[in-house]
């Protein structure tokens, strides 16, 4: 039997921007904007660097780039190369979602991805040309499609499962080309 899905505002699902506190001038794993490929879920790589400011995420968060042309180009990513309760930070310009209790962090990850939140985020970036941001009271109202938490384990499953072996073909191409 099929559920039934709501419409829900992504701030009633996800914590946006988290607090997390990260002392200036400890080292802690950096994830910076160019590590971000459009449309890929796993940053290429990050930095051990001396943390002196930007957003703050943990494993499973869910980054979006706010500002233009990264996202138009789909800079998105889940962040999954912390270890258990590490703190990494990046970008100023990523805005940060927490899966909520009962909400599933990959249905989250591609929820985001999708044109129901990046088609209305970037129509309403602001700011001067070439510099434009999205408001982030504006995603955090947006109403999104959330079904029942059991079926967005499965959805999150499958497509955690499509990436995984996308990234499995991308790193067996490097080693034959190697």
């Amino acid at each position: 039997m099929k559920s039934e899905w709501s419409m829900k505002s992504i701030s009633d699902i996800a914590e946006i921007n988290p607090r997390e506190s990260l002392k200036k001038g400890s080292k802690a794993k950096k994830i910076p904007m160019d590590a971000l490929v459009p449309f890929t879920r796993d940053p290429i790589f990050y930095q051990l660097e001396e943390f002196k400011g930007g957003s703050k995420f943990r494993n499973k968060d869910t980054l979006m780039a706010r500002i233009t042309p990264c996202l138009e180009n789909g800079k998105t990513a889940q962040v999954l190369c912390l270890n258990k309760y590490e703190i990494g930070f990046g970008s100023t310009e990523y805005i940060v979602f927490r899966a909520k209790e009962k909400v599933d962090p990959n249905y989250l990850y591609y929820l985001i991805c999708s044109p129901f939140v990046r088609d209305p985020a970037i129509k309403s970036m602001v700011g001067s040309s070439g510099r434009q941001r999205v408001q982030t009271d504006v995603v955090a109202n947006l109403k999104v499609p959330v079904p029942e938490f059991e079926d967005q384990k499965r959805i999150g499953f499958i497509l955690k499962n499509l990436d995984d072996k996308i990234q499995l073909n991308t790193q067996i191409n490097k080693n034959l080309v190697a």
